[in-house]
């Protein structure tokens, strides 16, 4: 048989380069719970907040609280209505939609307890800006006390968000801890306060 000269050569693997080239494409997969990739959330892609990581720092601050002597007392007696104030972010990183996120999951948490009856941030919001206030991250007690008048509640949930970045050579550590505090709307009292804690590194 003769053998293939250098441009026919060439030819044959400009041919079979788009055959070898279509196996290596990307594929997209569905993750998450009933699908076939179900801990796909469970690896982080970097050192900042995923999803996963905001979901299980509220769920820890949450337990604690319905375990807490205030969260007794309310189930004991008559349902107190509550409110919750935006989380203050005190990191680096843009969180706006994960922070939102946080907070909703925070609220029907709540609301399913049956054991608070929950002002609807829609409805805050709305009360607010009729009366030409600005709400943010950070928590002002004389207009908490006047927000709270205007929409009813007793107690606001708050909390605030902070990171601790650390570099040594190639590597890179972040520590982030979620604080949350429960605040008397009159007086300013805080009726319960706890953190939790979430750490991810790169290393090379």
């Amino acid at each position: 048989m003769r053998a293939m000269t250098l441009p026919r050569v060439a030819i044959v693997l400009s041919l079979a380069m788009p055959v070898v080239l279509g196996g290596c494409k990307p594929k997209a997969i569905r993750g998450g719970e009933g699908t076939e990739n179900p801990d796909l959330d469970e690896g982080a892609m970097g050192t900042g907040l995923d999803r996963k990581d905001l979901a299980d720092l509220m769920k820890t601050n949450m337990t604690a609280l319905m375990a807490s002597p205030a969260w007794a007392s309310w189930r004991n007696g008559q349902p107190p209505v509550v409110a919750i104030w935006p989380i203050k972010n005190d990191t680096s990183e843009h969180l706006d939609d994960q922070m939102l996120t946080l907070l909703s999951d925070m609220e029907t948490e709540l609301i399913n307890s049956g054991v608070v009856s929950v002002v609807s941030r829609e409805r805050q919001a709305e009360m607010i800006a009729e009366a030409n206030l600005q709400q943010t991250g950070d928590f002002n007690p004389a207009m908490a006390a006047q927000i709270g008048r205007q929409i009813g509640a007793q107690y606001f949930i708050t909390g605030k968000l902070q990171a601790v970045d650390e570099r040594f050579d190639k590597e890179r550590r972040v520590q982030y801890t979620l604080f949350l505090q429960v605040l008397e709307v009159e007086s300013s009292i805080v009726k319960f306060q706890t953190k939790s804690e979430r750490s991810k590194a790169i290393v090379r």
